[in-house]
């Protein structure tokens, strides 16, 4: 496939939710191994323009580490093949690099100047920088050690989170030390080196030292391999990325658009189905047109289910959750009170033990406190979970003060669960608390319920089982789906990468 056809093919890839930044990646992965315009003889040899280079470098102070280490040709590992009019150098050949520093914070004198001041949090791949939140002052650069970059210098991050982060300086700037600005030299153009460090950037945070603060350092910079092509060719380069990368652009805006119109489509047919919500408007659901995700899915499942809407509407009664349920608050046990060995019943601490339906657990107890029975709801009631249910099936089980069971004493036990799972929502909006945030008794107790007759609640049960049974059908396609998109998208990745090292790809 041609690079050009790939673009043209955009909607086959655009369920993948990642497309055009893979497109980004590709797009550099081909320009710097001179794959993604043709070479021409009469742009000369980029082995003679670094001669130039190495030459103009020996007669400056500020390069002179070029000549003594980073100049050594026969020392640079060749990361892959370049066109044969292309050759290997490194960072520290081709441009001139410093970093900043900070001035210290209690000298107010030298902070609010007039000289843009830039930390490496500033720098988001921005081809024009200027600004920036704080400013230095004269003596602030009279006094620090700081390389004062000029427009069009090229700015790398080396600490954080942040390394690989680049820019193009719009004016004058000094930065602080997580930031190495460079002057590239004659015959290297600032902008083919922004798109090389874009198109390294994985590799440079891989590369990384530090742990808590990885870096890549200014050492690490300067003998970095770079594959230098004539400047000619740099030009048409930099012209194709900035041209493809337009359209990347434009290609990702019209995928947030219809995404965009996709997720108004699922509101409508979801607000459409809520009025109606009978077995022949189920299309207005399951819509190959649009994407309602699972998630929403079953939660307008549950709405509908707890308003009364999925069945014959029979008279209901309003009663607080307190009038036909019994609520056992579990209790904590020390850490020699449990095993793991299997001995006793199960021992359950929080969500973290729930399966898909059931709970799965790790911990068994001899000595339990309190025990939920086969048939109660799990609710989790502290922590970060809170709202999330379960239903206990199988056997007796100890439950820890996270957990609360719900045990149905006038209601069908499986209506009760999903009058609880309607609530998360607002379970968690109910929360309190500063270290172990949760919700007690009363929020549960006191929760309202639209209780119809107990043959209807049955039949809600099985109507809701029904539905959810189709989201999960509906879920399983929409993952194959996307799967088989991502495996088409690799395949095509993949051979564009992999041609020739001298072909150049046709778009």
């Amino acid at each position: 496939m041609k690079l050009e056809t790939f673009f043209e093919k955009f909607d086959l890839f655009a369920g993948s939710t990642d497309a055009v930044e893979r497109m980004r990646e590709l797009v550099l992965h081909l320009a710097m191994r001179g794959n993604l315009v043709s070479q021409d003889e009469q742009d000369g040899s980029a082995r003679e323009l670094l001669e130039a280079i190495i030459e103009g470098g020996t007669k400056s102070a500020e390069r002179r580490y070029r000549t003594t280490r980073a100049d050594r040709q026969e020392d640079i590992e060749a990361p892959y093949p370049l066109p044969r009019n292309w050759t290997w150098t490194t960072l520290g050949t081709v441009a001139a690099w410093g970093s900043g520093s900070t001035p210290p914070r209690g000298n107010l004198e030298l902070y609010g100047g007039q000289h843009t001041w830039l930390k490496s949090g500033e720098l988001n791949d921005n081809q024009s920088l200027k600004g920036s939140s704080e400013q230095v002052t004269d003596a602030a650069l009279d006094t620090g050690s700081f390389r004062r970059n000029q427009p069009g210098d090229v700015l790398f991050a080396m600490y954080g989170a942040t390394v690989g982060k680049v820019a193009i300086l719009a004016e004058p700037a000094v930065t602080n030390q997580a930031v190495c600005g460079c002057t590239p030299c004659t015959g290297v153009l600032n902008y083919f080196l922004f798109y090389y460090l874009v198109a390294e950037r994985q590799n440079f945070r891989e590369a990384s030292e530090g742990g808590a603060q990885p870096n890549f350092s200014k050492d690490k910079i300067l003998t970095y391999p770079f594959p230098l092509p004539p400047l000619a060719e740099q030009k048409r380069i930099v012209a194709k990325v900035d041209e493809l990368m337009a359209l990347c652009d434009r290609l990702e805006q019209q995928q947030q658009q219809r995404e965009e119109q996709a997720s108004k489509l699922a509101r409508a047919s979801l607000a459409r189905f809520a009025e109606a919500p009978t077995p022949a408007n189920l299309d207005f659901l399951f819509h190959k047109s649009y994407d309602i995700t699972p998630a929403d899915l079953r939660k307008s499942i549950l709405t509908l289910a707890v308003q009364g809407k999925l069945t014959p509407n029979l008279e209901t009664k309003r009663v607080v959750l307190g009038e036909v349920v019994e609520l056992i608050s579990g209790q904590h046990l020390l850490a020699h009170e449990h095993n793991e060995a299997r001995k006793g019943i199960p021992y359950l601490t929080g969500p973290s033990d729930f399966g898909p339906k059931h709970p799965v657990p790790t911990r068994w107890t001899e000595t339990p406190k309190v025990v939920a029975k086969p048939g109660d709801i799990l609710l989790t009631v502290k922590g970060s979970g809170v709202g999330k249910t379960n239903k206990l099936v199988i056997e007796p089980t100890a439950i820890s003060r996270q957990l609360m069971a719900v045990r149905a004493t006038k209601a069908d036990p499986d209506f009760i669960h999903l009058v609880l799972m309607h609530a998360a929502d607002h379970f968690q909006e109910s929360m309190t608390g500063i270290a172990i945030p949760g919700i007690g008794r009363k929020n549960v107790l006191e929760l309202k319920v639209a209780l119809p007759p107990l043959a209807e609640q049955k039949r809600i049960v099985a109507k809701v089982d029904e539905l959810m049974a189709l989201v999960d059908a509906l879920e399983t396609q929409l993952t194959t789906a996307r799967t088989n998109v991502s495996a088409l998208l690799n395949a095509v990745v993949h051979e564009l990468t992999t041609g020739g090292a001298n072909h150049a790809v046709e778009v």
